[in-house]
């Protein structure tokens, strides 16, 4: 097998690909012959040594994967070579073949295509759990995304409207917003031209927004805050550009409002069988085309690090994948 692999923790472009043996599962264990392995922010900071999970060293980053079953392991029920499936793993994806416990598993419909599949874990999950568990979204309530064109922005923004919201969408600029009305938002907010306060102020007026679902951080959180009305929630899902906000705690008390984490891997490890049925959900509504994940770039496995250095520089919409 042949596998990308990280030797230091340092920049992307460190990574070096690698022959292995190929694996064979344990007990418990799948064997996939990997056909296409989801890119996501966590994997370029791993590689730096950033996020709050260290590795031992070396390692294969790639945190999803969808292909074919090679082996099963003692002890597997429910799956079998030839099968297509999916998989977290959290490490190991980007690689030619991957081994994954089981329960981290599971089947994919016969039309739905790789590359789409290997997307879906992380960032829809993570999109699923937010606005389904963390913010029991409703029809009619608006919610506004941050780095709406962003792998889990963009999948927040169609769930958002299979849900039934009003989507407001905010990206860094127009090519940007112009992806996220084509997958459904209703209004758009440029973050690097208009004045956010007074464009969200014009778009919802004295009630202000529902729910803010922000993976970005920095600066604009605090703004963004200030548009939620009585009783909102702000969904914190994470820092992708680079600064940790630091909230005036006096505005969730004067609006009713709540500031409300968001650990979708967590969440999926606690609660496998609803994780399971929010893939369910989600599988149905994009076999009905209410939700059409974008998978904006291919790449194959030697140029994995350029995959992340494009993820880091903003350069990427909705979702890429590394085809190894």
């Amino acid at each position: 097998m042949r596998a990308l692999i990280c030797t230091a923790f340092a920049p992307p472009e460190a990574l070096t690909v690698h022959e292995r043996p190929d694996p064979r599962p344990g007990p418990g264990e799948v064997t996939l012959a990997v056909r296409a392995a989801g890119v996501n922010y966590p994997d370029a900071l791993m590689v730096q040594g950033l996020y709050q999970v260290r590795p031992p060293l070396p390692f294969t980053p790639g945190a999803e994967a969808a292909g074919e079953v090679l082996a099963v392991g003692e002890g597997v029920r429910g799956l079998h070579p030839g099968q297509r499936v999916a998989a977290f793993t959290g490490l190991g994806a980007f690689a030619t073949h991957l081994n994954a416990p089981a329960a981290a598993v599971f089947p994919l419909p016969e039309a739905l295509p790789f590359e789409i599949a290997a997307a879906l874990p992380l960032a829809y999950g993570t999109a699923m759990h937010a606005l389904v568990d963390r913010a029991a979204l409703r029809a009619g309530e608006t919610l506004l995304v941050l780095g709406a064109a962003g792998g889990v922005g963009l999948a927040a923004v169609m769930i958002g409207k299979a849900l039934g919201a009003r989507v407001i969408a905010a990206a860094s600029s127009e090519a940007r917003l112009a992806i996220a009305r084509a997958h459904g938002a209703d209004e758009t907010v440029n973050t690097q031209t208009a004045d956010v306060k007074e464009a969200l102020k014009h778009l919802c007026g004295a009630a202000g927004v529902d729910v803010v679902l922000d993976p970005v951080g920095g600066p604009g959180a605090e703004t963004a805050f200030r548009a939620l009305g009585w009783g909102g929630r702000y969904l914190v899902v994470g820092f992708a550009g680079g600064e940790i906000p630091r909230l005036p705690l006096n505005l969730p008390l004067l609006k009713g409002a709540s500031v409300v984490g968001v650990f979708w891997g967590e969440y999926a490890r606690r609660d496998p069988a609803g994780n399971a049925a929010h893939l369910a959900r989600l599988l149905a509504w994009i076999e009905s085309g209410a939700v059409r994940p974008l998978i904006s770039a291919r790449y194959a496995l030697d140029a994995g690090p350029q995959a992340l250095r494009d993820l880091l520089e903003r350069r990427v919409t909705g979702k890429v994948v590394i085809v190894p």
